[in-house]
């Protein structure tokens, strides 16, 4: 089971690139996908799961061409679009066999399927409950729900925690470290700890662009001996704004706690500190304190 992108692009009116040049193999795991708002996921996301067609380069899924033939990969894919809907007249259940239908399941599988999966996102005792009176949470989850009907072998989930509550998204979490054993498994979403507890690898996408592919571990390192703690005054905030790269701030009695990036001892009180998942990926974006940045 593999999935290759090749050189892929994806351009919008006004010579605007969603994605340019983007390539990637994978076989199974869960990739965590990192980028900040309008990098490129979401539309990467949508040429993967067929929504859209790519502007240039190519996908196969197992040496054939997604983009010629869609039918092959829609079989075995389950897709959890960032701006899921739902039909607000229709309860839980009715909403899943609609879907289960839809993706050629005969109703019996489809029914034990079902109450299967509302178990697992907990939603057994709302199923009879119309989607229209379901929290945001809640609708979430029927939304991971439908991703896995088809016991899906490729599964696209793009921002799926929003919404969740804390105790719902460590579930989630530990869903997609159970399913990634066989499966391709590509989490997009903005939220580094949902990434750091299920992905195996990460990428980190700016612009359009990768940036970088790379296990947890080799992108913490990348950042070692360049994070940094040390207090300040209030007013002396701003000008350490100005130097270095800024990823948390605590205010104290005594002053302003700062943790910072930089490649070079930022302050003379400054104390070197463990890097977070999240000082690597702030590193990468911002291009201060990665290897790029030095």
């Amino acid at each position: 089971m593999n999935l290759t992108i090749t050189g892929l692009g994806k351009q919008y009116r006004g010579n605007i690139w969603g994605l340019k040049d983007f390539s990637l193999a994978l076989g199974p795991g869960v990739l965590g996908l990192l980028g900040p708002n309008g990098a490129g996921k979401s539309t990467l996301m949508r040429i993967l799961a067929t929504v859209t067609k790519p502007t240039e380069g190519t996908i196969t899924w197992n040496g054939r061409d997604v983009t010629a033939q869609p039918e092959e990969i829609r079989k075995v894919l389950g897709y959890l679009p960032q701006d899921f809907g739902v039909y607000p007249n229709l309860n839980a259940i009715e909403f899943l066999e609609y879907l289960a239908a839809a993706k050629g399941m005969d109703q019996r599988s489809a029914r034990h399927r079902i109450e299967e999966l509302l178990r697992l996102v907990n939603l057994t005792e709302f199923r009879r409950r119309p989607l229209g009176s379901f929290s945001g949470g809640m609708k979430q989850r029927v939304g991971i729900a439908q991703a896995l009907l088809n016991d899906p072998v490729f599964l696209i989930v793009d921002e799926p925690t929003g919404g969740l509550d804390p105790e719902e998204r460590v579930r989630f979490r530990n869903l997609l470290s159970e399913l990634s054993g066989d499966r391709i498994v590509i989490l997009s979403t903005h939220i580094v700890s949902d990434v750091e507890a299920a992905a195996t690898e990460i990428v980190i996408i700016k612009e359009g662009r990768l940036l970088t592919r790379a296990t947890p571990e080799r992108l913490l390192a990348s950042v070692e001996h360049a994070v940094w703690e040390w207090v300040v005054a209030g007013a002396d905030l701003q000008a350490v704004k100005g130097r270095c790269t800024i990823s948390n701030t605590l205010r104290r009695s005594d002053g302003v706690l700062i943790r910072a990036l930089s490649a070079e001892r930022p302050d003379p009180s400054a104390k070197p500190v463990t890097p977070t998942l999240e000082d690597a990926y702030l590193s990468w974006i911002t291009g201060n304190g990665s290897p790029e940045g030095r």
